[in-house]
């Protein structure tokens, strides 16, 4: 089962993503892009994500265009701008969901009340993304 999961930057929520999925099922090939892919992961990302044992340090944003040939059973936007924007693939693409939530990117306040938002929106994740691998891939 291959999977490709898009954000625009590919810097927290589709690399927060990508990580649970892996931890659910080794035998899953999961990646991650970028409708206009940044640098790096967010540190704050790897942080939260360090909280509860899933190490995505590894993690590289990169663009979606290096995935357009290729085939998947599943691509799935995880936020507005990319759903909006997604390109056409030309590779088989069976299925393709939207499963969207808040940038954490995008919070404002003390470094705490910053991070409570990464942690929200990683447990929103973890929690939409257990019933996409459950009713979809093991049924």
């Amino acid at each position: 089962m291959r999977i490709l999961i898009l954000c625009t930057g590919n810097t927290c929520r589709s690399q927060m993503a990508e990580g649970f999925l892996k931890t659910f099922d080794k035998s899953l090939e999961v990646f991650s892009a970028g409708t206009r892919a940044e640098l790096n992961v967010n540190p704050r990302a790897i942080a939260v994500m360090k909280e509860i044992g899933i190490d995505i340090s590894a993690g590289k944003p990169g663009s979606v265009e290096k995935y357009l040939n290729t085939d998947f059973d599943f691509v799935i936007t995880v936020c507005d701008g990319a759903k909006e924007i997604c390109p056409v693939f030309s590779g088989n693409v069976k299925n393709r969901l939207h499963i969207g939530f808040d940038d954490p990117a995008d919070a404002k306040g003390t470094e705490s009340e910053i991070l409570a938002v990464f942690r929200r929106v990683r447990d929103e994740i973890k929690t939409d993304f257990t019933n996409f691998y459950k009713s979809k891939l093991i049924g």
